[in-house]
């Protein structure tokens, strides 16, 4: 017991020393997922009525299709789609950071995460209104990106610094080590977005089903 509270305790202090060294990227990482959030929010609120009432149609008919019934999620199916999009993503954050060119597409990346983020919050908040849509948006999206948000910051910060790895150093034998370093992050990160999958699809989904008459 106390071999499994020491490597616990060893875990949390192996990340909290990873943030804390490499905090100067973390804060850009964070700044530009932030930015990617508000203007995704300010285009939701700039649109024209036309788009403005397609976001409602098209979120008031899902709502509709979750009351029915008949509908029955396919937790199972929703899961392993889920879980594809996040390998997806990593992998690709993870051969982004192993170019030379790659880091600014992993920013432009990280910033449509954010901005994807805001222009969903964004749209289901104009549809039902802030009350409502700040509880759907509890419901169906917080808890996951409690995981995901972290995991896909961290990928981006392991790819930052890979890179830097390799503008500084052009001993093949040492950027190889990097690049497994940053693998193996990469691989780490995934259990966390894993557990996201879980939590967006048995947890979020069920809140949602449960909780779905009531918008």
């Amino acid at each position: 017991m106390r071999k499994h509270e020491k490597s616990k305790k060893t875990f949390f202090y192996n990340m909290k020393q990873y943030v804390f060294n490499n905090i100067k990227q973390y804060l850009i990482i964070a700044t530009i997922f932030l930015i990617g959030i508000v203007v995704g929010i300010i285009v939701v609120n700039y649109l024209q009525d036309e788009s403005k009432n397609q976001i409602n149609e098209t979120i008031t008919t899902f709502i509709k299709y979750l009351k029915d019934d008949s509908y029955k999620i396919e937790y199972a199916s929703v899961f392993k789609s889920v879980m594809i999009k996040h390998i997806l993503f990593t992998l690709c954050l993870w051969f982004l950071g192993c170019s030379v060119v790659g880091l600014p597409v992993v920013y432009i990346l990280i910033g449509y995460k954010g901005f994807s983020l805001g222009y969903t919050i964004s749209s289901i908040i104009f549809t039902l209104g802030m009350g409502k849509g700040t509880e759907f948006v509890f419901l169906s999206l917080f808890l996951q990106n409690i995981f995901v948000i972290p995991a896909i910051l961290s990928i981006a910060v392991s790819g930052s610094n890979l890179y830097k790895s390799i503008i500084k150093n052009k001993r093949i034998e040492n950027i190889k080590i990097e690049i497994i370093r940053h693998t193996f992050f990469c691989i780490f990160m995934l259990v966390f977005l894993m557990i996201a999958s879980f939590v967006e699809v048995y947890i979020s989904g069920f809140l949602i089903d449960t909780c779905i008459n009531f918008f």
